[in-house]
């Protein structure tokens, strides 16, 4: 019976509601509308522009390999730069959302998941009938090597992130470490605000190759050899905290709460799909059918 109780209701949105901005990597606008979803939706990326208004789940099964983001891809329909705003719908526990866009990215924003978050905030959430499974982990489990890993060990029907930054190309970002239990509240105060970061001179090599040619440095954090280039810090460790938001975003890819402690050392979102995949394999299901 303390496994029935222990599963909390979904999710959705109360009414939709649209976020408007300009994709990093295109340049092209695109506007997504937030839309409520029945129950064990999930959350489903529409394009309705396109013949047939194909769909793709948010699901690590379509994961599949990009550089810096994380992309979804059925050959019917692919979307890009997700980890954001899977990171919102996650930490605000919207368990069924329809999202339906216009373009192949998603806008970058300010690089945060704020504008995602206010937007949600704005229209509020409502619970459901259907109830939440859950992933647990029941034994530690690590992938990666020596220089960059992700460790999952089980803990109390909690969900801990704990992640180390070590920027060894830069020492205005350097070593930085946060140890935090995800709830909605510690999400929206502690991990939505932090804005992506990239270094001065890797920026230089994408706008050298075509790409990011309209992002300014107002629209993410630029680190340059002496700091943080024509803007300021929201967070003295913002970039680890960033960090943390793209590791929720990457594990929001398997529809079920996690239940586990992840330490991530230096991981990024190749290593976060293998932990879900090994953990899709070796995790226990609490599921509603079985929970008493």
């Amino acid at each position: 019976m303390a496994a029935t109780t222990s599963l909390r209701q979904q999710q959705t949105l109360s009414s939709p509601v649209t976020v408007k901005g300009i994709g990093y990597w295109s340049g092209l606008t695109v506007q997504i509308h937030l839309k409520p979803a029945a129950e064990n939706t999930g959350v489903l990326f529409v394009r309705p522009d396109l013949p047939g208004c194909p769909s793709i789940k948010a699901h690590v099964s379509n994961r599949v390999q990009a550089s810096l983001r994380t992309v979804l891809d059925n050959r019917r329909i692919r979307v890009e730069m997700i980890e954001h705003l899977m990171a919102a719908l996650s930490g605000l526990r919207i368990d069924n959302c329809e999202v339906w866009l216009d373009r192949d990215e998603l806008p970058g924003l300010d690089g945060s998941a704020n504008p995602y978050v206010e937007a949600i905030q704005q229209v509020g959430v409502v619970k459901q009938t259907a109830l939440r499974e859950k992933l647990v982990v029941t034994h530690p489990m690590r992938v990666g090597n020596s220089e960059r890993w992700i460790e999952a060990r089980p803990t109390l029907n909690k969900l801990m992130f704990e992640y180390e930054l070590h920027f060894v190309q830069c020492l205005a970002i350097g070593r930085q470490n946060l140890k935090l239990e995800m709830t909605p509240e510690t999400f929206v105060t502690e991990l939505a605000p932090a804005r992506t970061f990239i270094l001065q001179a890797d920026a230089l090599k994408l706008r050298e190759q075509g790409l990011c040619e309209h992002v300014q440095y107002s629209d993410l954090l630029v680190f340059g050899e002496q700091g943080v280039v024509d803007n300021e810090l929201r967070f003295d460790n913002e970039c680890v905290r960033h960090k943390m938001l793209d590791l929720a975003g990457d594990l929001a890819l398997a529809p079920f709460d996690l239940i586990g402690h992840f330490i991530a050392h230096r991981s990024g979102h190749d290593l976060h799909t293998q932990m879900l995949h090994r953990l899709l394999q070796e995790g226990r299901f609490v599921e509603s059918s079985r929970a008493a």
